[in-house]
């Protein structure tokens, strides 16, 4: 039994590896093309992916992140009060 699990193991691995070897090198081909404005226009395009993908997260509504700071701090506070009535000690 265990030798069929690590039998599955290394073939699902061995398949994750190659599938895997495409995605690195779509990153590489651009300097293999012979055409100066083909090559070109694939670091350029590798640009604005990477752009894109380093573009920052849209900033979250101001105002809604305040609403809730505040149902959260009058949350507490009321926690609070309701603690300070427990009598401590009895």
């Amino acid at each position: 039994m265990n030798s069929i699990v690590v039998k599955y193991c290394f073939a699902a691995l061995t398949a994750l590896a190659l599938s895997a070897i495409p995605a690195a090198a779509l990153e590489q081909n651009c300097r293999f093309i012979q055409a100066k404005p083909d090559r070109e226009a694939c670091y350029k395009r590798q640009e604005e992916e990477l752009a894109a993908k380093r573009k920052p997260a849209p900033a979250t509504d101001e105002g809604k992140a305040l609403e809730t700071l505040r149902q959260s701090r009058q949350d507490d506070d009321a926690v609070y009060r309701s603690i300070n009535n427990i009598c401590r000690g009895c």
